[in-house]
């Protein structure tokens, strides 16, 4: 049984981190990237458990085995899209190309005052939603996630923009649900990710890619809960400086009556699994979890 994804530790280091901020910021975009080789080459060295996920998630993917090569332009993606994390940050998103798919369902619900949630994945770049295209829809966001894990990167990201932190909303604190209503209730935007299971959180098997996976029940409860719309969002990075936003509205209210919540929101859990699964062909080296998917550590 392989560990999953809350049982890795962090690699790299705060000074690393803020070296490769400082070249990005200091010396450009293109310097930067050169940087991203020695990266590659270190963790396709050094991080044996997540190269190993990545050689059977891509072997998954195309039903034949992956190579070294694939591994590393595997890890090269990921390190990429963790750079351009710096330049949307920084306010600096005119550095980045980036194609917008479906955007007037956005447009829509943002300009009827209707409060949504935005469900993404680890599949791509969810930063890109910073990015000049997305902003021209003023999306008043805030963002559900766990500030302890890549803490590291987080921290020293974030002090290019204070202000960033102030649309986070921690997932697991005493007033998580307070605050995501306020923020509906006004007409935001909240995003949240539904493909990683927190410990403890009651999840459901899905088919994925021909296997059982498990997926976490929670995103979908809180749609049920707050029965606000739900958008699909992907954001994925296509090499060089280009990205690819895909909206997808996923249901205009769920409606779970507790008799039959669990089966209700295990057949939306599904449909969830089944568009990134479809997302997820489109642009497999945009997969960020690196752990065993089909294994999380608890078994599905």
């Amino acid at each position: 049984m392989s560990a999953g994804w809350a049982d890795q530790r962090e690699r790299g280091n705060r000074l690393a981190v803020a070296i490769i901020r400082w070249v990005a910021l200091h010396l450009g975009r293109g310097a930067a990237r050169l940087l991203l080789y020695p990266i590659t080459l270190y963790f396709l060295v050094r991080a044996g458990p997540q190269r190993a996920a990545s050689r059977r998630f891509l072997a998954q993917v195309w039903g034949r085995p992956a190579g070294l090569v694939q591994v590393a332009r595997h890890i090269h993606c990921f390190a990429a899209t963790i750079l351009d994390r710096v330049f949307l940050i920084a306010g600096r998103q005119s550095l980045l190309a980036v194609r917008l798919h479906g955007e007037e369902w956005v447009t829509a619900l943002v300009a009827s005052g209707q409060g949504f949630l935005l469900l993404g994945s680890h599949l791509g770049s969810f930063e890109v939603l910073r990015a000049p295209g997305v902003e021209r829809e003023r999306l008043p966001l805030k963002i559900l996630m766990q500030p302890e894990h890549n803490e590291i990167v987080t921290s020293v990201l974030a002090a290019l923009n204070p202000g960033i932190a102030q649309t986070v909303i921690p997932l697991g604190a005493p007033n998580t649900l307070l605050a995501v209503k306020e923020a509906l209730d006004a007409g935001g935007v909240v995003g949240l990710l539904g493909d990683r299971n927190a410990p403890g959180e009651p999840r459901i098997a899905c088919r994925f890619f021909g296997r059982t996976a498990p997926f976490p029940l929670g995103p979908l409860a809180l749609a049920a809960v707050t029965r606000v719309p739900v958008l699909l969002f992907f954001g994925l990075y296509r090499g060089g400086n280009r990205y690819d936003v895909y909206f997808e509205p996923f249901t205009d209210r769920l409606d779970a009556p507790r008799p039959r919540r669990r089966e209700i929101l295990a057949e939306w859990v599904q449909r969830y699994a089944a568009r990134l699964e479809h997302h997820t062909r489109m642009a497999p080296y945009n997969w960020f979890n690196f752990y065993d998917f089909w294994d999380d550590g608890e078994g599905s």
